[in-house]
């Protein structure tokens, strides 16, 4: 491996490492429950297993009529106390599977990404690997545009954004300094790289049979035009 190829690889783990990273500074921002440290294998189970019930019961019905008793009883809870007595309220069960799911998201996303050695192929794997996860988990993915849409968690905007840009900006900066990506404001691009690929989700819900394969490589050639260098 050469200087160039290793010091790229080192930027794709930085980047990694805030897509995994995004998770805790969300959950940061929302109240916290109980120390991960102190709970017991059981009932680490019995969250994610209300967990999964909540998306899969916002996904069903919305978050406006996702109460604490569907959650128990998709979950198959016999009181809703068994919720309340693990997440305080509801903006914090929100606020944990926001923060699971970008743990997810980020795992997906950097294992795709680390085998890449220059920007470009790793801007295309980001893109790809992005849309692929939305693909293979569609359910979780519109659960969290229920939540979002519906402003259930209070955060920071600012902050968010700055953190959220990061890992497409990280890219496209080691892409100017090797000299892959021609010149233009790094923040402008990671915001509409980001953009589209946000705008996924949102785009199902209207279009449910969209070709999200043929989408990966549509988007990922429209960046490819706009960020390469002319030879």
């Amino acid at each position: 491996m050469n200087r160039a190829s290793s010091a790229f690889h080192r930027q794709v783990g930085r980047t990694i490492a805030i897509l995994t990273h995004l998770s805790y500074i969300l959950l940061m921002q929302v109240k916290p429950g109980v120390n991960d440290q102190a709970r017991s294998f059981a009932a680490t189970a019995r969250r994610a297993q209300i967990v999964e019930a909540t998306i899969e019961t916002i996904a069903e019905l919305g978050y406006g009529q996702t109460t604490f008793a569907r959650i128990a009883e998709r979950a198959g809870l016999s009181s809703t106390r068994l919720i309340s007595y693990h997440f305080a309220d509801k903006q914090e069960l929100m606020g944990q599977i926001v923060g699971d799911l970008y743990t997810e998201i980020g795992a997906f996303v950097g294992q795709r990404m680390a085998a890449h050695r220059t920007a470009a192929a790793a801007l295309d794997g980001y893109i790809h690997a992005t849309i692929e996860y939305i693909a293979e988990h569609r359910t979780h993915m519109k659960a969290l545009l229920g939540i979002f849409l519906s402003g259930a968690l209070t955060t920071e905007p600012s902050g968010n954004e700055l953190v959220t840009l990061l890992p497409a900006e990280q890219i496209l900066i080691e892409g100017q300094r090797q000299g892959e990506f021609r010149s233009f404001d790094t923040a402008v691009m990671a915001a509409s790289i980001q953009r589209s690929l946000d705008g996924i989700p949102l785009l199902l819900e209207s279009r449910p049979d969209l070709d999200l394969a043929l989408c990966a490589r549509e988007l990922a050639t429209i960046y490819e035009l706009a960020t390469r260098r002319a030879t």
